[in-house]
């Protein structure tokens, strides 16, 4: 019977899956099967044939593989290692390298022999290459085919640099790379301009000859890829897709990655539910977004037609449930988002007492306070709660050179109208320039740039704070050490960060806090120091009585609003509040028309705020409920 049940659930899936609670865990899985191919070689006085991957996802398969190596006695002694890719040109002492990226997490930790690491070589001459692809396959026949190859997915569902457009019988050879590809990986190379345009990769042809092949995937950023590639029809539009054709093939996924899967997503669908709260609301939103219909509309003969007869026949009347999940949405919605004083809190998201309430906004750059909740952080100002805003990092590596060089020229000029000595300043000043005019891509700028680039941030975020009507002494630059490295990859979070963390708390002692809530890139800035703010927290519960009473509230960014069943506290916006939130965000000048690092969206930040406030907006309205101009969302984490 369970086999059964497992098999109902799984029936939108075409291929297998399986689901672990965390990376970590899932990691260690995959660590595990491919050292017993390794050991069950040994054993047999044979090689073992490992296709490896790149990328963020396999990084903790390698670490335990190094573990394993230093603590387990597994030894690479007898492995023969296939790449599946690398980006052209490239040179192979280039941090971007994917053969710096082997020697970093693996190869340099392990006894594997070099004549058995094979890399796709990115340094050839372009007539050289089809020669080489050629002899990359034949290498890999010579030594009996792969017994595992690890893929990760990228976000055009590319399986090593299999791009859309791939045929499944592709070989080994040079590719061009997909725009958003090459997006995902500016950060590594500062900039999108730098990222090389093509690629040397594996194919697809070549991957489905391995015996076993795996594709792991972390995170909610994957989720959307991950159902099409398990879930979607087969197609060169989405390359992983050619993966439900192989019987040798599993996916290994964290929750997060697999958080869109009919059986996560919408259970109901494929199985009989315990109807929660929770569940039931994010239904009857389903069923009236899927329907185009306001929640009051929704009939006994929907729910029946849509997989949720079960919820109408345990839980109805169906008008019945409908009025309580209109209600629950209603009462999200509130103009007081600090709590209305000397009001009825019982059906309200905040608490009315007390009424003036000390109030942290955490914004982990130095803009994503008004870009993600400005209205709210004006009106909590205007109803005279006492607010704070803390900058947790100096965001000094999203400002373009020529804007530091500008400042600086702006020093100077004042200082000699001024009639003051400015000689170093000018000294300086040409150092600059000389190191600007020959810097390489992603190359880490000097303390003195970093500085400077630091202090533009910072004066941008001191006009937008003052601009929503905070003083300066509620003005918090942390600075905090994890970020301040100077290079993209930052440094790792220490007891120094959280410290300072936890010394600004107690200093204030707030009864509500607000942090951003952007999940989906594991080692993005928004989690480090939502983590940073959490362990802060956990450690002043056991000493601070304040924090009993301290309520976390978190947002979302200038990319992604929470779902409308997920949110729990609306924020109406009027047009003038919507247009003077656009002012505030207007104060980063550094970071308006083009920012560093734009991500997916060409849209300016303001223009993405508004944008995502408006549809929150008209998503409640859709529902059935009160047409505003904006709304800006928030969910409560629970500790």
């Amino acid at each position: 019977m369970a086999r059964l049940n497992l098999l109902e659930e799984t029936r939108f899936e075409k291929l297998p899956v399986s689901v672990f609670d965390n990376p970590a865990t899932a990691s260690v899985n995959v660590a595990r099967r491919i050292a017993g191919i390794i050991r069950d070689k040994q054993e047999k006085q044979e090689k073992a044939v490992i296709g490896l991957a790149t990328g963020a996802t396999p990084v903790a398969v390698y670490a335990e593989l190094v573990r394993m190596h230093r603590e387990e006695n597994l030894s690479f002694y007898n492995v023969v290692s296939f790449n599946l890719d690398e980006y052209y040109p490239m040179q192979p002492d280039a941090a971007q390298s994917y053969v710096t990226f082997m020697k970093e997490n693996l190869f340099n930790h392990i006894d594997i022999p070099a004549e058995n690491i094979h890399i796709p070589d990115g340094t050839l001459p372009l007539e050289e290459i089809p020669a080489f692809c050629l002899n990359y396959e034949r290498r890999i026949g010579e030594y009996g085919g792969l017994d595992m190859q690890i893929l990760g997915i990228g976000r055009t569902g590319h399986i090593g640099f299999n791009e859309p457009g791939s045929a499944p019988n592709s070989g080994t050879r040079l590719v061009t790379l997909d725009d958003l590809t090459r997006r995902d990986a500016a950060r590594d190379f500062g900039g999108k301009a730098f990222v090389p345009a093509k690629a040397i990769t594996m194919g697809i042809g070549t991957i489905f000859k391995a015996r076993e092949i795996i594709l792991m995937a972390w995170n909610q950023k994957k989720a959307s890829i991950i159902k099409k590639a398990v879930e979607g029809e087969i197609s060169s539009d989405v390359p992983a897709t050619y993966l439900q054709l192989s019987d040798n093939v599993e996916f290994i996924l964290d929750q997060d990655a697999a958080s869109l899967l009919t059986r996560f997503d919408t259970p109901w669908l494929v199985k009989d539910c315990i109807w929660d709260e929770k569940l039931t609301r994010k239904a009857v939103i389903w069923l009236a977004n899927k329907l185009h219909k306001p929640i009051l509309k929704l009939t006994e003969d929907d729910f029946n037609n849509n997989g949720m007869a079960q919820l109408a026949l345990e839980k109805g009347p169906v008008y019945q449930i409908n009025i309580h999940i209109f209600n629950k949405l209603q009462h999200t919605i509130t103009g007081w988002p600090g709590g209305k004083p000397q009001a009825d809190d019982s059906q309200r998201p905040e608490r009315a007492e007390p009424a003036h309430k000390r109030v942290v906004i955490f914004s982990p750059h130095p803009d994503d306070d008004v870009i993600s909740m400005g209205g709210t952080f004006i009106r909590l100002v205007d109803q005279q709660h006492e607010v704070h805003v803390a900058y947790q990092t100096s965001g000094n590596t999203a400002v373009w050179d020529d804007d530091a060089l500008r400042f600086v020229e702006f020093s100077i000029d004042f200082a000699q109208k001024m009639g003051l000595e400015n000689q170093a300043m000018s000294k300086l000043y040409a150092q600059m320039r000389t190191f600007i005019d020959q810097k390489k891509p992603n190359q880490v700028d000097p303390p003195e740039i970093q500085t400077v680039k630091g202090l533009i941030r910072k004066g941008e975020a001191i006009a937008g704070a003052r601009y929503c009507g905070l003083e300066d002494d509620h003005i918090h630059f942390m600075a905090l050490p994890f970020y301040e490295s100077g290079k993209n990859q930052k440094n790792p979070v220490t007891d120094e960060d959280v410290k300072l963390t936890m010394e600004l708390l107690q200093k204030i002692k707030p009864q509500q806090i607000f942090a951003a809530g952007d999940f989906e890139d594991p080692h993005g800035t928004h989690i480090v120091c939502f983590k940073i703010i959490l362990e802060a927290l956990k450690r002043l519960q056991k000493t601070e009585d304040w924090t009993k009473d301290c309520w976390l509230w978190l947002y979302r960014g200038a990319w992604l609003e929470y779902d409308t069943h997920e949110i729990e506290m609306a924020v109406p916006l009027s047009p003038q509040e919507l247009e003077k939130k656009k002012y505030a965000i207007f104060k980063h000048q550094s970071q308006k028309d083009r920012a560093v690092f734009p991500g997916d969206d060409a849209r300016e930040f303001w223009e993405r705020a508004e944008d995502r406030n408006r549809e929150t907006a008209r998503a409640y309205d859709e529902l059935g409920l009160a047409e505003y101009e904006a709304m800006e969302a928030f969910v409560r984490w629970k500790f």
